[in-house]
């Protein structure tokens, strides 16, 4: 019985990866289209740099602080963080460019330098993204990296999508100062 179930997880986790692998020239191409476009306009710089200066000396006990509030207020009635976030002209910008994907983008948000949320177009389960790929495989790569996570089903929607997160460059210095994350329904490839 231990045999046969290592080799049906074999054969599932198998099959993970080629799916995962059907959709990664697409969703890189994309990554250099369309989400590159969105994360080098001057709605996602001009927020990030500000939040940036805001930010820079933050340390990890203040940052840890507030991602703790962040995930209190996600289960609360009263949100003034989230709010605060949910409601500057970032986010509204980013809710108004996965509204117009025609259901290609399932949510959109952008990191500062420290991982950070500066603006996003839905409630995340957490405000710092620091301690994740997304932001690790990006931010630190510096200009033009790009990080395609696994493909995974949304268990109410029965959506199959993956998360795609690119750097964000400041045009007039080169430097990168940030990151965006898009979720993308493949199915809408």
């Amino acid at each position: 019985m231990k045999l046969l179930t290592s080799a049906v997880l074999a054969v599932l986790i198998g099959c993970s990866s080629v799916a995962a692998n059907e959709f990664q020239n697409e969703l890189t191409a994309l990554a250099s289209g369309k989400i590159a476009e969105i994360a080098g306009s001057s709605e996602v710089v001009s927020a990030v740099k500000a939040q940036n200066e805001q930010t820079a000396g933050y340390d990890q006990a203040k940052i840890d602080e507030l991602d703790k509030q962040w995930r209190a207020e996600a289960d609360a009635a009263d949100q003034p963080m989230i709010d605060k976030v949910l409601e500057n002209d970032l986010s509204a910008y980013l809710a108004d460019a996965q509204g117009a994907s025609d259901g290609l983008f399932t949510e959109i948000f952008v990191m500062d330098a420290k991982g950070l949320n500066v603006g996003q177009s839905d409630v995340t389960s957490d405000y710092w993204q620091g301690d994740e790929a997304k932001w690790k495989e990006t931010f630190l790569k510096g200009k033009g990296a790009v990080h395609v996570g696994d493909l995974e089903q949304d268990e109410s929607t029965q959506m199959l999508q993956s998360q795609v997160s690119v750097s964000v460059t400041d045009p007039a210095s080169g430097e990168t100062i940030g990151a965006v994350t898009f979720g993308v329904n493949v199915d809408e490839l």
